[in-house]
């Protein structure tokens, strides 16, 4: 275990950079894991970090010391807590971040299951939460299109509580070669408030691709054009509309209610 007490030092300069940009994130390939669970998470799923820092006061903690124990020692950095406060960006979080880098996937040439598509959804709590709720249900396969924030930005993994680590998650997927890959089983389905057959009288047994849409204008003119089925969701209390999140999981754990029965 090393230890780092200058803020000129070469590492910490690096990780300052990557945690003050999300845009530094997306092209050094990395993400940055800031606290317990998440490094927890990923330490079952995926294995070693690239690196991990921790606050000197943290290693006080059985957990920690326990996270930290299962990381080859010469991947471990120490910190004095003033210099970690600029690396962190949850407030009284606790001392620990892992420096890790990001899955490179290929896309399947075929996909014939369930899988969520992301159509321009633009908010970081939002995407973590319909990737917690997609892994929690099994799916495996997230397509993030152009105009989705980046999955793998630090308020997303936040959101998302270790799912990233239970799921391939492609970004930057353009519509029409996403299309050309869905098998003709896997039906394009979208949320409408308009004129769709409620969720739970629709036959959601077999392989659907989800398509969840953007906050403010919801799914794209492309993905209207290309649905196989339009769903709603019936609200008895009179709202509007759900937020996406909570649309998504609805939506996804009626399929999983019906696939069981």
């Amino acid at each position: 275990m090393k230890s780092i007490t200058s803020r000129d030092n070469p590492l910490y300069k690096r990780l300052k950079a990557l945690a003050g940009s999300t845009a530094q994130q997306r092209r050094s390939g990395h993400a940055l894991l800031e606290g317990l669970h998440l490094a927890d998470a990923y330490l079952q799923a995926a294995g070693q970090p690239e690196t991990c820092v921790v606050t000197e006061g943290v290693l006080r903690h059985d957990e920690a010391r326990e996270i930290v124990g299962r990381i080859d020692p010469a991947r471990v950095y120490t910190l004095p807590d003033a210099l970690f406060g600029q690396l962190s960006g949850v407030v009284h979080g606790v001392g620990m971040v892992l420096l890790v880098e990001k899955p490179t996937l290929v896309l399947p040439e075929r996909m014939d299951q369930t899988c969520m598509i992301l159509d321009g959804v633009q908010d970081a709590g939002n995407v973590g939460s319909i990737l917690r709720s997609a892994a929690a249900a099994g799916i495996q396969h997230v397509f993030c299109v152009p105009g989705t924030v980046y999955a793998w930005s630090s308020k997303v993994l936040r959101a998302g509580m270790g799912a990233h680590f239970l799921l391939s998650i492609y970004e930057d997927v353009e519509t029409a070669d996403l299309t050309s890959r869905l098998n003709p089983n896997v039906l394009v389905t979208i949320t409408d408030s308009h004129g769709a057959k409620a969720i739970y009288d629709a036959d959601l047994s077999g392989p659907l691709a989800w398509v969840m849409g953007n906050e403010g204008a919801g799914v794209s003119r492309f993905w209207r054009d290309n649905a196989a089925l339009r769903v709603t969701i019936p609200q008895p209390g009179g709202m509007e509309s759900l937020n996406v999140a909570a649309a998504a999981a609805v939506c996804i754990f009626e399929q999983c209610r019906q696939q069981r029965a």
